[in-house]
C-alpha cells in the first residue's frame, strides 16, 4: 500500500470510445491500477465513481475518444485515487438529488456520496470531470 513516505505511483490512462461498453474497460482499468498499488480495497467505490463518469461522457454525444484516468493524488484532506473522465463537451454536469422520479442525473449523487471531492475542469475543447476517494476513511 501506498505510504506518505513513498513517491507517489504512475497515474493510468486509456483512450475509449464513446460508447456504453467502455465503462467496463474502465472498471478493468481501475481495478488494475488499485490491485497494483496494492489498494483494492478502494476498488469498489473507484469502480462506480468511473461507471458514473464514463456514462455521463457516453451521454455527451462526442464524436472523437473520451479519455479515463486513475492516478495517485495529494489533495486537502491526504492521498487520494483520482477518477477522471476528459470529454469533448463543454455543457457541465449537474448534481440532482436521489428524487426517485428523477430519469437520469443521479450517477453525480451517487459520486457524492462516496468521494471525498468532486469537480470539473474545463478545457478549451471539453473538460474533465474527476472525483477523489480517499485512502484512508475518515
Amino acid at each position: 500500500m501506498l505510504t506518505r513516505a513513498e513517491p507517489l505511483a504512475r497515474p493510468t490512462t486509456v483512450e475509449l470510445p464513446y460508447a456504453p461498453q467502455s465503462a467496463s474497460v474502465a472498471r478493468r482499468l481501475v481495478r488494475d491500477a488499485l490491485a497494483d498499488w496494492e489498494l483494492g480495497h478502494l476498488a469498489d467505490d473507484a469502480e462506480l465513481v468511473v461507471t458514473e463518469l464514463v456514462s455521463n461522457a457516453v451521454k455527451t454525444g462526442c464524436l472523437t475518444a473520451m479519455q479515463v484516468g486513475v492516478a495517485p493524488v495529494v489533495n486537502r484532506a491526504g492521498q487520494a485515487v483520482r477518477i477522471s473522465v476528459r470529454d469533448g463537451s463543454c455543457v457541465l454536469p449537474v448534481l440532482i438529488g436521489t428524487a426517485h422520479d428523477a430519469e437520469s442525473g443521479r450517477g453525480l449523487a451517487l459520486v457524492d456520496r462516496v468521494a471525498a471531492v468532486w469537480g470539473v475542469d474545463l478545457e478549451s475543447h471539453g473538460k474533465t470531470t474527476w472525483a477523489d476517494i480517499a485512502m484512508e476513511r475518515a
